[in-house]
């Protein structure tokens, strides 16, 4: 068995493994939390604190995550799951009975990068380095993880897709923030514009409104549980 085989084998055994843990509480759960529309207000929040610390300004860098979210999306949808045609575990014919899936979801048909898992990563490595506050990133990155284990949770990703859409999330995530740091300072005053001093800049103008986000984030998972609990009495 060659090496790439053995990594195959291996990637088939972990999702069974970690799709074996599911009950009827986190089946609820995941299933909102998977859900892009549902954090409609985490966006809207991030919006929030980009236009009232630098107002029409904060286009800008809106744009810059409109950028990411769409090269992560194409990327991860039309170069590797249309070029590696990798079928997702729900629809490979040896493993679409085993693994336990929600509410019958079995979504497309390749799997290889998660796209859910490019898009988190990618908006959590661009805004942590906006923000530049460590608290911060550590909720915007557990997030993402959580975001992205929720597919294997789910049955509809192997953990080598979950990896897949990390590595590329992050370098897309850089890359868009190196050509955001060339761009903004046309459009906002910063003290110096050498590349060390902007970067700091940038962070400091948000001051700590960051907050405001991350207790988003807090609140949002917290009605998720609740709601799960509630879902499970109606429906048990």
């Amino acid at each position: 068995m060659g090496f790439l085989q053995s990594l195959i084998e291996l990637d088939k055994e972990l999702l069974l493994f970690l799709n074996s843990f599911h009950n009827g509480y986190w089946d609820n759960f995941f299933w909102m939390f998977t859900s892009k529309e549902v954090w409609i207000p985490l966006y809207l929040t991030i919006a929030y604190v980009l236009f009232k610390n630098h107002g029409l300004r904060g286009i800008v860098t809106l744009l810059a995550i409109g950028l990411l979210i769409t090269l992560c999306d194409q990327i991860s949808t039309n170069v590797f799951k249309e070029g590696f045609e990798r079928l997702r575990p729900s629809r490979d014919e040896d493993l679409k009975y085993l693994v336990h899936l929600i509410n019958g979801k079995r979504g497309g048909m390749y799997g290889f990068v998660s796209s859910h898992s490019t898009n988190a990563f990618g908006l959590a490595m661009f805004t942590s380095l906006i923000f530049r506050n460590k608290t911060f990133s550590i909720f915007m990155f557990t997030w993402a993880a959580i975001n992205a284990y929720s597919r294997v949770y789910m049955g509809v990703h192997y953990p080598g897709d979950i990896i897949g859409g990390f590595l590329l999330g992050i370098i897309l995530g850089r890359i868009v923030y190196g050509i955001y740091l060339r761009i903004f300072p046309r459009f906002v005053m910063v003290s110096h514009h050498n590349k060390r001093i902007l970067k700091a800049g940038i962070a400091e103008t948000f001051g700590s409104d960051y907050k405001t986000i991350y207790f988003t984030i807090i609140i949002m998972v917290g009605t998720l549980l609740t709601a799960a609990k509630v879902m499970l009495k109606i429906t048990g």
